[in-house]
């Protein structure tokens, strides 16, 4: 009979404390202000820590298209699409970098393996979208200040870009100076380089 109490009594000391956690937390919901009002957002941003991993920073101008990002992230969410470089061009033109949001899980794992240091991890925490199409960000039709600033990334510009067709920027072969022998001038004399005086 005393085993039969014991353990009626344990299960209502163990219920009541649950619950008691449980009616705490509830009550605190009425006492404290909501988040919106606790930090003003989105008027103003919500303090972050300094090494937050929110959504990635992508440099188009010196992403050589090596892969290493996208073999290196674990739930295979990078996308890269690059082409030959034209000739006399050398390595490849990034002709889309996409990462997929649904499945990506923050890890910065891409980030260490970039041998040219153009991925990073942002301070932007909200994409907010009405589609699943509009967590496939691809950042080589996002304005480069857009797609490297620290916390410019955002729904209004990842919707404007699904309607670029093109890269925004592609790489361009530099051309070499050409080297041509000084024109001789109407004395007969070879031109010089020489600035006149200042």
């Amino acid at each position: 009979m005393r085993t039969w109490l014991r353990n009626v009594y344990r299960a209502t000391a163990t219920i009541a404390a649950g619950m008691y956690v449980t009616l705490w937390y509830f009550v605190q919901t009425f006492r404290r202000r909501p988040f919106t009002a606790h930090f003003a957002y989105p008027e103003r941003p919500v303090p972050i820590r300094p090494r937050y991993r929110g959504f990635h920073r992508f440099d188009l101008t010196t992403c050589i298209g090596c892969d290493k990002c996208a073999r290196a992230c674990p739930v295979d969410c990078i996308y890269i699409e690059k082409e030959k470089a034209p000739p006399p061009a050398k390595g490849f033109v990034v002709t889309g970098f996409k990462i997929d949001y649904t499945k990506c899980m923050f890890c910065a794992l891409c980030v260490d393996p970039c041998p040219v240091d153009c991925i990073f991890m942002g301070s932007n925490y909200d994409i907010s979208t009405y589609t699943r199409d509009g967590c496939i960000v691809d950042y080589a039709k996002l304005p480069l200040n857009v797609a490297w600033g620290q916390a410019t990334l955002n729904p209004t510009a990842i919707h404007e870009s699904k309607r670029v067709s093109l890269p925004v920027w592609t790489k361009t072969a530099e051309v070499a100076k050409a080297t041509t022998p000084p024109q001789p001038t109407d004395a007969g004399q070879p031109a010089t380089d020489k600035q006149p005086p200042t």
